[in-house]
């Protein structure tokens, strides 16, 4: 699955040590599909070679207004019309004065200039020392290009060049894929609130020991990712998992499925939209032994009573804003077999509008998934793929679905 397929993006590189990171980037735009056009400033060359950008994306590199590979020489208004996108990365403190001010002495800022802008979206990725970051001449011009138009991507924060450490880093080159990504995609949910559960839970039996199930969390992950994308505010509920936040996501961490119910019954009331993918435990020890229930050289294993814990879908799903339709709840279940049958019977007891069914074995911890769609229509297959491809789908059905876009 190649992300950015298709896609005619423009990597502008302007002065700054953090153009090494522009090649990392570069080589990931292109390993996705995308066809990237280069773009250098003279300064941006004092830190890397055209010759190295001119390899990494496959195309000769720009660095001059006056480039007679052009033949009417408006390298600007070529490039910029050809493309989907203008990222400059980095982007330093002075070429954001620069387009605060609409000047263009060179080409990278005729670009951004003659650009259409509301064809043509530019995206900056600053990069810049600590005390230039917290300048108000540069919060100033941060404010004045997104008033004008430009989406500025944020910075990182941590050791820098100088040898001093805070805010101002221009983003690694994986987040700044993942971010541009986002911003290409299609935006059904804009505007829209969505609380996602996602991963396992863990029951305690002693401080030691306890109960859960194999789920990875990847496609709850996957499906907070692909909210996010289609321009929802996020949040996610996640058990215990070894996996990175999605970008743009607020995460919240937690263990048992009485904390997950607590923390989702404090996300709902804000949300447009519910989905329950966590694989949370039907039941817990009755009670948590307090020191670790150790062997006794019986050969006889403890006795223990196991309580049920709460459904935290059905919970949700019989409050006042899901029975009202202010909440569109998605179910998820795993099952071993009669996966259709069991997706049926489980939508209509939670009673909700939208369920996604999978066999647990062939999903736990896999980076490709299935799904079976059921809601009162029917069913509907979605064949196997990659948990984002499918998280993406399964989000353009649920966009679909909610009310003013259901068709009249």
């Amino acid at each position: 699955m190649n992300d950015l397929q298709g896609k005619r993006l423009v990597l502008g590189l302007t002065g700054g040590i953090a153009c090494y990171k522009a090649a990392e980037l570069c080589r990931a735009l292109v390993k996705e599909g995308a066809a990237v056009q280069v773009v250098m400033t003279e300064a941006a060359a004092q830190f890397i070679t055209p010759v190295t950008m001119q390899a990494l994306s496959g195309q000769p590199v720009y660095t001059s207004q006056w480039d007679g590979r052009e033949a009417n020489n408006m390298a600007h208004i070529n490039l910029s019309r050809e493309a989907d996108a203008i990222v400059v990365a980095p982007c330093s403190a002075d070429f954001i004065a620069k387009l605060a001010l609409g000047r263009a002495d060179e080409l990278l800022s005729l670009m951004c200039l003659a650009r259409p802008i509301g064809r043509v979206p530019l995206l900056l990725a600053p990069a810049m020392n600590r005390e230039m970051w917290a300048h108000p001449a540069t919060r100033r011009n941060l404010a004045q290009v997104a008033q004008d138009g430009a989406t500025v991507l944020g910075v990182g924060s941590g050791d820098q060049a100088c040898g001093e450490t805070g805010d101002g880093r221009m983003l690694e080159a994986a987040e700044l894929l993942e971010d541009i990504t986002a911003f290409l995609q299609p935006k059904p949910l804009r505007g829209q609130r969505v609380v996602v559960t996602a991963g396992p839970t863990f029951e305690a039996m002693d401080p030691i020991r306890g109960i859960t199930n194999h789920s990875s969390g990847k496609m709850g992950f996957a499906i907070a990712r692909a909210a996010r994308e289609a321009g929802a505010q996020v949040t996610l509920v996640a058990g215990p998992v070894h996996l990175s936040t999605p970008r743009g996501v607020q995460r919240v961490d937690v263990t048992s499925a009485r904390q997950m119910l607590q923390a989702t019954l404090a996300a709902v009331p804000e949300a447009d939209v519910f989905v329950a993918t966590a694989a949370v435990a039907d039941w817990r020890p009755a009670s948590e032994a307090g020191e670790k229930i150790k062997k006794d050289g019986s050969g006889q294993a403890p006795v223990l009573a196991f309580t049920e814990n709460p459904d935290i879908l059905q919970t949700v799903a019989q409050g006042e804003r899901a029975r009202s339709g202010a909440l569109f709840c998605v179910g998820f279940a795993a099952e071993s077999h009669d996966l259709l049958a069991h997706a049926r019977a489980k939508r209509a007891r939670k009673g909700i509008p939208l369920l996604a069914g999978n066999i647990g074995p062939l999903t736990f911890g896999q980076d490709d998934n299935q799904l079976l769609l059921v809601d009162e229509h029917g069913e509907q297959e979605l064949p196997r793929a990659p948990k984002l491809q499918l998280a993406r789908m399964l989000i353009a059905e649920i966009a679909r679905r909610l009310p003013g876009n259901l068709p009249a």
